[in-house]
């Protein structure tokens, strides 16, 4: 049984997917407590895999399931991933905080690793590879994240639900990506749609 804050159909708001149709599955629970989380870890339902994959399967148009969090990799493993992939006929992401080794079946990871922040560092991020590398950022050396193997490096500035913080972190979020052309900028735009 999987504790699952919410499983739904929307559009990839950030990073390499933006605007691809997906449904998400969101877990409950996580080993880090960043101040900025959006997640509600002590709302969700129990549900087995089987529900898991016909709740997927309720949205038949999306190619893609997002598993995301909370921390999903510390609740799924390899016959999780397979079984997703076999009974939907999806394509699997992760979004993860990159503190737990991952299943090898997954089709694309998302690392975010999360050790600048507050609350974010009470695990070090173990993961050195990933399809893409998505930095919430809020001013920090990015020479921590040189060793990190990746095809795609973003930046993204941190929300604040204070709009003058939010406007002065998208600002140096830019300046930061215009510095280190090597990273592009990531915008969570199903923020600005009033999407989830």
């Amino acid at each position: 049984m999987y504790r699952i804050n919410e499983i739904f159909y929307s559009l990839q708001g950030e990073g390499f997917h933006t605007g691809t149709p997906a449904v998400f599955v969101r877990f409950s629970g996580c080993n880090l407590h960043c101040a900025f989380c959006d997640t509600q870890h002590q709302e969700g339902r129990m549900m087995s895999l089987p529900e898991i994959v016909r709740e997927v399967n309720g949205y038949p148009n999306a190619q893609m399931v997002v598993l995301t969090g909370g921390e999903p990799s510390l609740f799924i493993d390899d016959a999780f991933v397979r079984t997703l992939k076999a009974e939907t006929g999806r394509v699997v992401t992760i979004e993860t905080n990159g503190t737990r080794e991952l299943p090898p079946s997954l089709d694309w990871v998302t690392l975010s690793p999360k050790g600048a922040f507050e609350g974010g560092s009470d695990e070090p991020c173990v993961l050195t590879r990933c399809n893409e590398l998505k930095v919430v950022y809020c001013g920090q050396d990015l020479a921590q994240y040189a060793s990190i193997m990746t095809n795609h490096r973003f930046l993204q500035p941190c929300f604040d639900k204070n709009p003058e913080r939010c406007r002065t972190n998208i600002s140096s979020c830019v300046q930061a990506v215009l510095s280190n052309p090597g990273w592009r900028l990531s915008l969570q735009i199903h923020r600005a749609l009033h999407i989830r």
